[in-house]
This record gives structure tokens, C-alpha cells and sequence, in this order.
């Protein structure tokens, strides 16, 4: 019997939508890290604009238009000479502090989503601990080789003499597809050998290991992770739409109500895009149950 993993993804879709304490305690462990980390950025936020906001004001951000690319280049140069040091130091100490909290914090709280899932699961925090903490790592790391495409793409295009500001989004919006799409491809690793943890009772390497050495499961799991990549995108453009929605009404929703309902779409697309992370892990321990094949150490 060939089981096709989209069949399989949007059973186990539904299947979380009739348990919706998955998703529950799934947003509870995430936001009990993240609201605490957001009030953090955005204390740092306020405190690097009160350091920063003469020199952000001389480096002429009020002018900034993309109707005239010299200009914007020009301006987008030394906005990011003001602002790279204090966010690059910002960055040296909380990067590392809250990727370690984020991995002990998601290893508790994953593991009470899946042993709601299903109570057999046992409790792994180290090793779920360590797992988490490597894939933050390569995720840290993606992003790092993102950020360091899109400084190729300025060099690229905005140095000369009649910097391309068509070209340049063009290519920043063609590198962040390819990167994510990458990504998709291949951290489906540090998704499967946490459950490989838990459902083989297996250790942090020999979880890596075996995440190589699946057999026919690894096309299915692959297959569930680029649906992941897509819903992801629909996600964001749906986001973006509805943010978008109070704008021909600007007159009449302004301030306050417009910052309410924009907090109010961004809360729906994390709530969303939660869901669809457990939806995903349910679906792999399905799938691992269909294609289950011996492991056999090298």
C-alpha cells in the first residue's frame, strides 16, 4: 500500500483540529518564552533609537524615498553605519542567552505536546534540549548566510555609479525564496530525531544518525516539510492581506484601532502557524509508525 504523505498530512490536520489542547499547550510553552523575549527587544529597541536617533536623524531617514534609488542607497548606507554596532553587540549577548532558554524551554514544552499526544511518549528533556539547540544553531546560521547574500545583492547592485533598485529586490526577493526553500529541504533533520528520541528511545547522535537512515520514510518526511515551506509562505501573504484590509479605510481606522487589529493579525498567524507545527510532528510519528524499519548501527 502506498501512503502518499499529503494524504497522511491532511488527516493528521484534522486530527488536530478535534484536539485542540495540542495546540493550546503548544502556544502556552512558546509564549511563555517569546513575550518575555519580544518586552526584551523592545526595550533594546527603545534604547538603541534613544542613543541612535540624532545621528539616524542626519543620516536624512526622513528623505528616504524609492522613487529616487542614488538617494536610497545613499541613505540605506548610513542608517545601517549608525545602527550596525549597537544591534551587532545586542546580538553578541542575547543571541546566545535566548537560543539556550528557547532550547531548554522548547524541550519541556514539546515534550508535554507530544505526551499529550500520546502518553506513552517518555521525558527527554537533555537530549531534546541539546537537538533544539543544535537546529537554533543551523537556523542562527541560515540566517547569517541570508543576511550575508543580501550584502552581496547590494554590492552587487547598488555600488556603481547608478545603483539598480529594481535589480536589487529582485534579487533579495529570489535569494530569500531559494534560502528558504533550502531550509525546508533540510530541517526536516532536527524535526525527525527529536521523535527519534522519543520514540526509539535513542540518544543525540545515534537520533542524528538514524535521521539519515530512514529508508522510504525520509521522501515522505521531506514531502511533509516543503508542504510546511508553503503553508508558511500562504501564511504570511494571508497576513500581510489582512493587515492590509484597513487601509482603503484609513480616515476612519486610524491609531489605536489599527494597531489593535494588525496585533490581532499577528497573534492569528502565530497562532496558525503553531498549529501547523504540531500538525507536523503528529504527522511524522504517523508517518514513523507506517514505514517503522530496523536500525542497524554502522
Amino acid at each position: 500500500m502506498t501512503v502518499r504523505g499529503t494524504q497522511s498530512f491532511v488527516h493528521v490536520i484534522a486530527e488536530c483540529w478535534r484536539r485542540p489542547s495540542l495546540l493550546l499547550t503548544e502556544l502556552a510553552w512558546r509564549w511563555v518564552v517569546g513575550v518575555p523575549l519580544l518586552l526584551i527587544l523592545a526595550a533594546q529597541a527603545q534604547h538603541i533609537y534613544a542613543v541612535t536617533s540624532a545621528q539616524l536623524a542626519a543620516s536624512g531617514i526622513d528623505d528616504f524615498t524609492l522613487t529616487d534609488p542614488g538617494q536610497a542607497a545613499v541613505i540605506s548606507t548610513n542608517i545601517y553605519a549608525v545602527l550596525a554596532p549597537p544591534i551587532t553587540h545586542l546580538i553578541v549577548w542575547l543571541a546566545p542567552a535566548a537560543a539556550i532558554v528557547w532550547a531548554i524551554v522548547s524541550a519541556i514544552g514539546r515534550n508535554a505536546v507530544l505526551r499529550r499526544y500520546d502518553s506513552t511518549l517518555p521525558s527527554a528533556w537533555g537530549s531534546l534540549s541539546i537537538l533544539q539547540l543544535m537546529r537554533v544553531v543551523f537556523l542562527g546560521g541560515s540566517v547569517w548566510f541570508w543576511f550575508a547574500a543580501i550584502h552581496w545583492s547590494a554590492d552587487t547592485t547598488l555600488g556603481g555609479d547608478s545603483p539598480n533598485i529594481v535589480a536589487y529586490c529582485a534579487l533579495v526577493i529570489c535569494l530569500s525564496l531559494g534560502i528558504f526553500t533550502l531550509w525546508a529541504l533540510v530541517s526536516w533533520i532536527f524535526s525527525i530525531a527529536p521523535l527519534l528520541v522519543l520514540l526509539e528511545n535513542r540518544g543525540v547522535r545515534s537520533s542524528l544518525a538514524r535521521s539519515f537512515q530512514l529508508g522510504p520514510l525520509k521522501g515522505k518526511l521531506v514531502e511533509i516539510n516543503l508542504i510546511m515551506g508553503i503553508i508558511k509562505l500562504a501564511l504570511v501573504v494571508l497576513a500581510m492581506v489582512f493587515s492590509a484590509c484597513p487601509l482603503p479605510f484609513e480616515s476612519a481606522m486610524q491609531g489605536a484601532p489599527l494597531y489593535l487589529w494588525w496585533a490581532l493579525v499577528t497573534v492569528l498567524y502565530l497562532a496558525a502557524s503553531d498549529f501547523f507545527q504540531v500538525a507536523r510532528l503528529i504527522a511524522f510519528i504517523q508517518l514513523w509508525r507506517t514505514f517503522r524499519i530496523a536500525f542497524r548501527e554502522p
